[in-house]
């Protein structure tokens, strides 16, 4: 990555300058046998159209706070990286009753629901798929995105001394989720073309950066797993050995 980069945005233009079409997050699901990879192009793609979402339809900017209540997740890191494009603040695991913006997965709807801003769903189906009924008071994610531009521009430059990531009861500007993504790769020997394993999950500082920052600011990849206990030893093993996995974070 360059070392101009500031911001995770800036972290993913310069990992889509380099090779778009290398993985950068491989996802899993063992409760229910998913299995999604991600190249750098194609996710690129998703947080284009998700920003666009967020900045457009949802009518959210700089400074604005988005409460995420989802779980480790590819869409997840969606998510949290066009909110760093827009430069909304996201508030992993936040109170949606703060928040100008609600992202909910089917588990939280409720919680959700105390947003009097913008509330958008997700199903979190295999594929990226729709609820088969909409939550009322939701937009549906699936339903909503597809149309979304596939490049993203944004109305205001994003600040990366601003606020960016709030996790764990702690507030990081987009520069310092750059720079502890950084020393965090360093930490683990991550570099150009590793592949780090994480069954983490996403409501603390260490599994946001296994499961997605420390990888994409080293140039590698994540392979993402929700529900990694439900998978033996030999199981990990052979994913490990499949997936070319070269470091581990549980």
């Amino acid at each position: 990555m360059n070392a101009t980069d500031r911001t995770p945005a800036d972290l993913l233009r310069s990992a889509l300058a380099a090779d778009p079409g290398r993985p950068l997050v491989t996802f899993y699901d063992d409760a229910t046998g998913e299995r999604v990879e991600l190249s750098v192009a194609t996710f690129a793609n998703w947080v284009a159209k998700t920003a666009n979402l967020l900045q457009g339809d949802l009518a959210a900017g700089p400074g604005d706070r988005l409460a995420l209540l989802l779980p480790a997740h590819w869409q997840s890191a969606v998510w949290l990286l066009a909110c760093a494009s827009v430069g909304v603040v996201a508030e992993v695991g936040g109170d949606p009753a703060g928040a100008d913006v609600v992202v909910s997965g089917p588990d939280t709807l409720e919680a959700a629901s105390a947003c009097s801003g913008e509330r958008v769903a997700l199903a979190l189906r295999p594929l990226g798929g729709r609820f088969p009924q909409p939550p009322a008071g939701f937009a549906d994610y699936a339903v909503e995105v597809p149309s979304q531009g596939d490049r993203f521009a944004p109305f205001a430059p994003v600040d990366p001394d601003g606020p960016g990531l709030s996790v764990g009861g702690e507030e990081l500007s987009h520069t310092e989720v750059v720079e502890r993504a950084r020393a965090d790769a360093a930490g683990l020997g991550l570099g150009p073309g590793s592949r780090l394993l994480s069954g983490l999950g996403y409501d603390t500082w260490k599994g946001l950066s296994a499961g997605l920052y420390a990888a994409l600011a080293a140039g590698g990849s994540v392979v993402l797993c929700r529900h990694l206990d439900q998978l033996d030893a030999e199981g990990l093993a052979k994913r490990t050995e499949a997936e070319r996995v070269t470091h581990t974070a549980q």
